[in-house]
């Protein structure tokens, strides 16, 4: 790993050195993913030593995941530098080519022939003389097609170092997390607010027809709060962090895929993506729920409900007071290990969106714009 290591660096040592002036440029971009990767696998190493490993192996998966998001957006940038290079190499080609045939056809004609030129012999000397004049432009875009060619080599050897980076990443993400769910379950009990009747939670799920049925009964059904630890869930709007990284994909009340409109937010993750608590709750419930799946209702404040849904594996259980930034559960789908560098991998940056979030806020039993309260999603 570290033979590796210092080979990468030394590959954007030298990647740098030829002269990408841009901040944004992918060769930044890849280095930076690279950074933010090795820290991860850092955190990952100190992660069974330290005193809450929970916490630890958290910020560990949150680490791969920022350093993953990273290495794509610069395995996307240098995909597209290389496809603008090329079609820029292609066009300087067929420029050098007519111009070496016009000096080859010059050269070539015999100098009687050449006293014959149609306009005549003085026609034939300017013809020579801008033949002359061009060489010079010849052999500066030849110098420049060399550099060009060069940047293209480099920007493959970038592509070939981040793809491998990348996978490395994605492995080491992999282990964070099976590491955190054995941390989870190794983990002593969260405190608890309240017990769960189970006889009355499976009645009330068998009673409610919608989502919004079941939370006005949760709602009618307050438990004590008290000691929590949950600042004002009002006072926090603008400021939350979203559960889960992601982009939002369907906002407050647009149609979902089957046409209905949802009274939440829809967000895209990646496959085992981290989902956390985004403020200080207790869990109402935990488990299936009609057709969304496996689904979280947390308390954050007394009169509001935030539900989470569409959730695979879920490490908390009803009753229980979350932390902000606890684990709360891993999205599904399966991690694409082995990715190739290949034309789809080339427009989704290896990063395919295949699992959904549905985010709902409720407030007095109202449906609320969760907007209102989360931020998007920042390194």
């Amino acid at each position: 790993h570290m033979i590796r290591r210092l080979a990468t660096a030394s590959l954007f040592a030298a990647v740098m050195a030829a002269g990408a002036a841009a901040q944004d440029n992918p060769q930044t971009t890849a280095r930076l993913a690279i950074e933010k990767l090795d820290a991860a696998a850092q955190e990952l190493a100190r992660a069974p030593r330290a005193r809450d490993r929970v916490r630890a192996l958290t910020k560990t998966v949150q680490a791969y995941e920022v350093g993953l998001d990273a290495m794509r957006a610069g395995l996307r940038q240098t995909a597209q530098s290389e496809r603008v290079l090329a079609a820029d190499l292609s066009e300087h080609n067929e420029k050098l080519t007519a111009l070496l045939g016009a000096l080859l056809v010059q050269q070539n004609v015999p100098e009687a022939s050449v006293l014959l030129h149609p306009s005549g012999p003085m026609a034939t000397v300017r013809a020579g003389m801008l033949m002359a004049e061009a060489a010079p432009k010849l052999e500066e875009d030849a110098a420049e097609l060399r550099g060009k060619l060069q940047e293209l080599q480099e920007l493959r050897a970038l592509q070939q170092a981040a793809s491998e980076r990348l996978r490395d990443g994605l492995l080491g993400a992999q282990d964070a997390r099976i590491a955190l769910s054995l941390a989870v379950a190794e983990r002593g009990a969260l405190p608890r607010r309240f017990t769960e009747d189970t006889e009355a939670m499976r009645a009330l799920l068998d009673s409610s027809e919608t989502l919004e049925g079941f939370a006005a009964a949760l709602t009618a059904r307050p438990v004590d709060l008290s000691g929590s630890g949950a600042a004002s869930f009002q006072r926090l709007q603008g400021v939350l962090p979203l559960p889960v990284r992601g982009e939002t994909l369907r906002r407050f009340n647009q149609p979902d895929a089957a046409g209905i409109p949802r009274p939440g937010i829809i967000v895209s993750t990646p496959a085992q993506a981290l989902v956390t608590t985004p403020a200080d709750a207790i869990v109402r419930y935990r488990g299936p729920l009609l057709d969304f799946g496996n689904v979280v209702i947390l308390e954050p404040e007394r009169g509001f409900l935030l539900v989470l849904a569409g959730l695979s594996e879920v490490f908390v259980e009803a009753g229980q007071a979350v932390p902000a930034g606890y684990a709360l559960a891993l999205m599904g789908g399966e991690a694409q290990i082995t990715q190739g560098f290949d034309t789809d991998f080339e427009q989704d940056g290896g990063n395919p969106a295949t699992e959904t979030l549905y985010i709902e806020v409720r407030e007095g039993n109202r449906p609320v714009d969760p907007e209102k309260w989360f931020r998007a999603n920042k390194d």
